[in-house]
């Protein structure tokens, strides 16, 4: 397996320079979009009950990546160091943009969702970049100690290119869309649905057109990638659920942190891949890529799974005393 990921380490992804800018319009539009459904009261909310906004945060954006952090390094001698790089760049992202509709299909606190989306999103303007430099880099100096393969040339990870492009996706969308819906409250009531279809059609299209052009990559490195991403999912699901029941939270609550810890922002994750700031041309992140375009495709999947299930799940009532 190690061989047939460092074949695919060396690929060049056809993913052009239009591809990336369109990339990036449309990961800020999704931004801008989130942004118009969040209020100052869901901040407030987080104020007035902090117990499950804390314990949610604390397993998205530090249990996540220290746990993959820890999955990858016990895959060292499977994978390429840039694989594990690619886990630790998705683990270190915001959550999905539809995790809130997930919450709301599963019968969870869509409430606590949205109070999460408006830390995770702001938070990651700073959280994602350092996360992602110390882990990254603490991953590459572990696994050059440990795994027989070793690194072919030392990795560093720029934190100001990942902070400066993380501002202009993240900040900049987050805080226009913010003040439409606070000042503008009539025009918001009237774009939002367009905006979020949009913005999905548009994510998912750049998703499928990027499988398109490498289609004969996909099929020849799908069955290992889906192997990967689905135990790295399944680990971030079943952790979020684990790290707030250990905290006594409600059913509902435990839904929606294991959906907000299992569903990531794996398209910010293509965007810092494919900068060239961050990532020079000669660095090889075919892997990297494939990880984060799967995931982007896959956790919808997941996403539709535990939701369904949970929506369907009903305790029997007790039968009536004779």
């Amino acid at each position: 397996m190690l061989e047939t990921f460092n074949a695919l380490d060396s690929i060049r992804l056809n993913f052009s320079p239009d591809s990336l800018l369109i990339l990036n319009l449309t990961i800020a539009f999704i931004m801008f979009g989130v942004a118009l459904e969040l209020k100052p009261q869901h901040f407030k909310n987080l104020a007035l009950n902090p117990k499950a906004a804390v314990v949610g945060a604390i397993s998205q954006f530090i249990l996540m990546p220290f746990m993959t952090f820890l999955l990858a390094i016990a895959f060292r001698n499977y994978i390429t160091p840039t694989i594990g790089l690619g886990m630790i760049l998705v683990a270190s992202c915001p959550g999905g943009n539809v995790s809130n509709f997930f919450s709301a299909l599963a019968r969870g606190n869509v409430a606590l969702s949205v109070s999460l989306t408006a830390i995770s999103d702001f938070g990651a303007i700073i959280i994602t970049p350092l996360s992602f430099a110390f882990w990254g880099t603490l991953f590459t100096k572990v696994y050059s100690l440990l795994s027989t393969s070793g690194l072919v040339r030392p990795l560093e990870i720029p934190f100001l290119h990942v902070l400066q492009t993380v501002i202009i996706l993240l900040g900049i969308p987050l805080t226009l869309g913010m003040f439409i819906n606070l000042y503008f409250p009539k025009l918001t009531g009237k774009i939002l649905i367009h905006v979020k279809r949009f913005s999905l059609i548009a994510f998912g299209g750049i998703i499928a057109v990027m499988f398109m052009k490498n289609w004969e990559f996909f099929l020849q490195y799908i069955k290992f990638i889906f192997i990967i991403v689905l135990i790295h999912n399944a680990l971030a699901l079943s952790l979020g659920w684990t790290f707030a029941s250990l905290f006594k939270l409600p059913r509902r609550d435990r839904k929606t942190i294991s959906i907000e810890t299992g569903i990531q922002n794996s398209g910010l994750a293509l965007i810092l891949l494919f900068n060239p700031n961050i990532f020079p041309p000669d660095v090889a992140v075919g892997g990297m890529a494939f990880i984060a375009a799967w995931w982007g495709l896959w956790h919808l999947i997941a996403g539709l799974i535990m939701g369904g299930i949970w929506s369907g799940f009903r305790l029997a009532p007790k039968p009536a005393l004779a």
